[in-house]
Formats: structure tokens, C-alpha cells, sequence
């Protein structure tokens, strides 16, 4: 492992701490009375206090210092003082372990009284403070400089969704949008539980991959000699649970999909889906509204929130435009009862991209996909979905060729999906070889036929209506995060370049291994040296390692100097 020098020096503090008889990472639990949110919230001059936390900033003169401890809560400051810390003749727990041993980014527990100083900043006077864990790499540490510019913030997108730890620590303010998640989740529960519906849980590893039209990630059971699936949707198992006597269940489910990252899209997702018994797609467009209302409230205390340039207002209730109307603004061809051949004439005389594989509900979704969802900013329910996109659904009471489907749109994306549920068993079983159709078309997405989801309709389902919601969508909406990678603790990355991950050639690997064998930077001269490398080749392959961030050059004292970048 190639260690900066930084580190290098952390852990030659921490070899004289372990001399000294001080364990840098103690078992013993710390008990702290308060933290830095209570002490602002009920401050007392000369109480004492006892807080946890990892110290971000210091500023030592002589034998007094001002710190900063940041905690869950916040940060306070905190006051060192040699005499106080050190009131015999010892001082070294002041002069050697505070001044010299501790770093930024350390993590202490202190005893202290409170005070208030001159410009009237609540301070802590430290008496006593106990390393809990030593830092063996530094914090980023971002500098202003005298014209307010803001210098090596931790803001790399890839760098901070890497090493969220790191994010969290520097960048506090991004606790709130978990925080506000978590408010969100909490939200729902209540709405649900207070309106008697039943929390479950349901397999995620699943032998069909239903409830959704979606390419699933696939594995193997060793006991069972059985392929299996991550699930890509909870549907199918929680109308079972309707089937099985519940009048309404909803669950909380991680889904997989292995399908294209963007900045909406990530392969493990978050969806809320609920069934509930004897209720259709009208109702549940009103259950949905309220929900949401409710939902923006507890999570911002208002039923506004700002998503870019928008105000999104999430105050029930909600337009309501059918797809073949919405398709007919919009483009002004309208969608009923044409041909797939039409459908796809059209599409492509649009400039939407098609292929053989697409069916007449494919064609329709690229359709709305590219010239309609766009347009709908507020939250709008679209309706009445064409039937050969909607292998779930009810077909429509009144309209032909439609089914009792709606989806919400919001920023132009869609947050959340519903059915009046298709209960009758012979017609699932039409749409499922409908589907099969499609799939030996060569569509990846088309569902499989769930042969138990079939029986178990056939014991008889009552008229259910169901909802799902794109959880990690709606966060976003309601934190004007533009990107999902903001809204989950921690997003799917490429793999991180490391030195065996990229391909290097003779040339790079021989300068690797030179620098590898010394713990030190090298002359860059003599690097080059060792290398015997022409001077063709010295500069291509330093190039190849300077661009993929495995070595750096630098200037010291005059001399080039040529070192390894650790790789995280």
C-alpha cells in the first residue's frame, strides 16, 4: 500500500501515542450528556458538559486554543487551555499529546464548563479530553482565500458519492437530504398505518421476475440447482396477500433492474407499493393526491418544493389527462385503435428511434416518452393507458382498447403507477402469452408467465386497486436534487481505477515497480535513469500514469520530484 505523506506522519503519531500507554482506539464506552444541538438549545453559563466528536478545526497559540468539534447534531466551539487541561506540573496531555499528536479529523470525547466569549460564542472550557479514534488519513480541508474564493472543496460528484463517509463529514448540509428521506419513509407509514393498511414483506430473490416489464439480474441457487431472480417489482406477491384475506398491504421494497444508469435511474432502487381491496383507480388518484400532500408537509413543512427552476405544488387536487389526449396535443396524431404497423410509421416519421422488436405498447410509451411527459410540470395524472401497455390492468369499463391505468407525472418523470388490478385469471393468462409474444420478438423487458400468480387468481382475487411509487424519484423532487446519486447513501459506481484495473504496458509498469521499491518521492531524474527508457518512450508512459492519476510530479526545494498516488 503506497502511502502519502500525511498518512506516513499520522502513523508515526500514532506509534508515539502507543508508547506513551495512550490507546488511540479504546473500547471502554464514553458517555456524553450532551451534544452540540442540546447545549445550543439550552445554554448555562458554568455547566458542565460532556460531549463526543471529531475535531475539525483548531487555531493554537502558546498554551491556549480554539477548536471546533463537530458531532450528529452540529458543531461547537471548544476552548483548550494548557492550565486548565494540565493544572499540576505535567503538561504533557497539553504539549505533546493536544499540540503535537492529535490532527483534524481525530475523534475525542471532552469534559468541560460552558461560557460564552467576548463576541458572545458559545464555547466549551475543556477540563479533560480522551481520544477515541485516531484519523490515519486526513480530511479534505477546503481554504477561503482573502477574495472569499472557496479553494479543494470536497465537491468532486464521483469523489463524494465514492466515499460518502467523507461527504457526510465535510459536507454536513448533505445529512439533510437523508434526514428528509427518512422523514418521507416515516410519512408514508403513518398515512398508511392510520388508514388500517398492513406493512409486509415480500422474497426479493424470486424464481419469475414479475410485476414489471424490466430486464431482471439473475442468479444461482447452489442447494436448490434453481435459477433465481433479484426482484424487479413486489406486485405480483402482495396481490397474493389480497388474495390470501388482507383488504390492504403495502411494502417498502429494494428493486433490481439491470438496465442503464443515469441521473434518474440507478440498478438498485427504492419503490413503496399498495394494494388495497375493493377500490379503483378513481379512488386511488384521490388516496394518491392526499398522500402526497400529506407526505410534502411532514418532510418540508409546506406543500411547495423546489425542483430547479419550478415550484412543484403537491396541494391535492391533481389534473387529470388521459394518454390519448395527452398524445394527441402534443403531436397531433391520435393513438386509437391504429395498427402497430401505423404506430410505428408514425414514431419513426417523428424522428423517434424504433426497432422490429416493438410492440404496439412500446411504440405508444417511446411515443409519449419523447413528445409528451415533458410538458407536465405540476403534478398530473396521466390516464386510460392503452391496453397493450398495461399487462396488469383492468381493461377499461367504457373505453375500448383502453385499460383503468394512470401514472403521475412531475417535472416530466414519472413518480408513481396504478391499476384498477386485473382480477380475472383467463384474461392475465392472455396478457401473459401476449407478453411471451414480445419476448420471442426479442423484446429483454416482456414479463414471464407466473403459472402460482395465476392459480392463486383463479382461488379468486376481490376488485383491488394498486400503487406504486418511485421512492428515490419523489426524494428528489422534494430536496431539488436533479440527480438520484444525491438521494442515496450510496449510489452504484464503475469499479475505481486502481493500478492492476488499467491496462499498462512494459514501459509504465517498469516506472510503477521503481516506485514502488522506495517509501519515498524520487528524483524524477533519477527515475528516469533507472527506468532506461528512450526519451520517446519516458515521456509516453509518464503521460499514460500522470493521466490515469498513478503517479504525480512534483517541485520541491528546486528539484522534480516523482511520487505513486495512493489509490483509495
Amino acid at each position: 500500500m503506497s502511502l502519502s505523506e500525511q498518512e506516513i506522519i499520522r502513523r508515526e503519531k500514532l506509534q508515539k501515542l502507543t508508547a506513551m500507554g495512550i490507546d488511540a482506539f479504546p473500547a471502554a464506552e464514553y458517555t456524553i450528556s450532551d451534544t452540540t444541538k442540546t447545549i445550543k438549545e439550552s445554554f448555562e453559563e458554568n455547566k458542565k458538559v460532556k460531549i463526543a466528536g471529531r475535531l475539525m478545526s483548531r487555531r493554537i497559540q502558546g498554551k491556549a486554543s480554539f477548536a471546533e468539534l463537530q458531532d450528529s447534531e452540529g458543531r461547537i466551539q471548544v476552548y483548550f487551555n494548557r492550565d486548565e487541561i494540565c493544572p499540576g506540573d505535567d503538561k504533557e496531555l497539553y504539549n505533546d499529546v493536544y499540540k503535537h499528536l492529535l490532527d483534524i479529523g481525530d475523534i475525542i470525547g471532552i469534559e468541560g464548563d460552558l461560557f460564552k466569549t467576548q463576541v458572545g460564542e458559545m464555547t466549551v472550557m475543556v477540563k479533560n479530553f480522551t481520544l477515541l479514534t485516531k484519523a490515519l488519513r486526513p480530511l479534505p480541508q477546503a481554504k477561503t482565500d482573502e477574495n472569499g474564493v472557496v479553494h479543494d472543496a470536497f465537491n468532486d460528484p464521483e469523489l463524494r458519492y465514492r466515499q460518502r463517509y467523507v461527504d457526510l463529514t465535510v459536507n454536513p448540509h448533505v445529512k439533510e437530504v437523508f434526514v428528509k428521506r427518512t422523514k418521507m419513509f416515516n410519512a408514508m407509514r403513518t398515512f398508511f398505518n392510520d388508514a388500517g393498511y398492513f406493512e409486509v414483506e415480500t422474497p426479493v430473490l424470486q424464481p419469475i421476475p414479475g410485476g414489471a416489464a424490466a430486464r431482471p439480474f439473475i442468479t444461482h441457487h447452489n442447494a436448490l440447482d434453481i435459477p433465481l431472480y433479484l426482484r424487479i417489482a413486489n406486485e405480483l406477491y402482495l396481490k397474493r396477500l389480497i388474495v390470501g384475506g388482507f383488504d390492504g398491504v403495502y411494502e417498502f421494497s429494494k428493486n433490481f433492474r439491470n438496465e442503464g444508469m443515469d441521473r434518474t435511474h440507478n440498478p438498485e432502487f427504492t419503490a413503496m407499493e399498495i394494494y388495497v381491496a375493493y377500490k379503483d383507480y378513481h379512488w386511488m388518484m384521490d388516496f394518491t393526491e392526499k398522500l402526497l400532500e400529506f407526505t410534502a408537509k411532514e418532510v418540508n413543512g409546506t406543500t411547495e418544493s423546489q425542483f430547479g427552476e419550478h415550484t412543484i405544488n403537491w396541494k391535492a387536487p391533481y389534473p387529470r389527462v388521459s394518454m390519448t389526449e395527452a398524445i394527441q396535443k402534443f403531436t397531433g396524431f391520435d393513438i386509437t385503435r391504429k395498427t402497430e404497423q401505423e404506430l410505428f410509421d408514425f414514431a419513426k416519421s417523428i424522428g423517434i428511434e424504433v426497432d422490429e422488436t416493438m410492440g404496439k405498447g412500446k411504440l405508444i410509451d417511446e411515443i409519449f416518452g419523447e413528445k409528451c411527459e415533458g410538458n407536465f410540470i405540476q403534478p398530473t395524472f396521466i390516464t386510460d393507458y392503452p391496453i397493450e401497455m398495461s399487462p396488469l390492468t383492468k381493461k377499461h369499463r367504457s373505453k375500448e382498447g383502453l385499460t383503468e391505468r394512470f401514472e403521475l407525472m412531475v417535472c416530466g418523470k414519472e413518480i408513481a403507477n396504478a391499476y384498477s388490478e386485473l382480477n380475472d385469471p383467463i384474461d392475465q393468462r392472455e396478457r401473459f402469452e401476449e407478453q411471451m409474444k414480445l419476448s420471442e420478438k426479442g423484446d429483454d423487458e416482456a414479463m414471464f408467465i407466473d403459472h402460482d400468480f395465476l392459480r392463486a387468481l383463479e382461488y379468486g382475487m376481490p376488485p383491488t386497486s394498486g400503487l406504486g411509487i418511485g421512492m428515490d424519484r419523489l426524494i428528489m423532487f422534494l430536496t431539488n436534487n436533479a440527480s438520484i446519486q444525491e438521494v442515496l447513501f450510496f449510489p452504484q459506481m464503475k469499479p475505481e481505477k486502481t493500478t492492476s484495473q488499467i491496462e499498462l504496458g512494459e514501459d509504465e509498469k517498469v516506472i510503477i515497480e521503481i516506485l514502488h521499491s522506495q517509501s519515498e518521492p524520487m528524483l524524477l531524474s533519477e527515475v528516469k535513469e533507472r527506468s532506461q527508457l528512450s526519451g520517446k518512450k519516458w515521456d509516453k508512459a509518464s503521460k499514460n500514469l500522470s493521466k490515469h492519476n498513478l503517479v504525480k510530479v512534483e517541485k520541491k526545494d528546486g528539484d522534480l520530484l516523482m511520487m505513486l498516488i495512493s489509490n483509495n
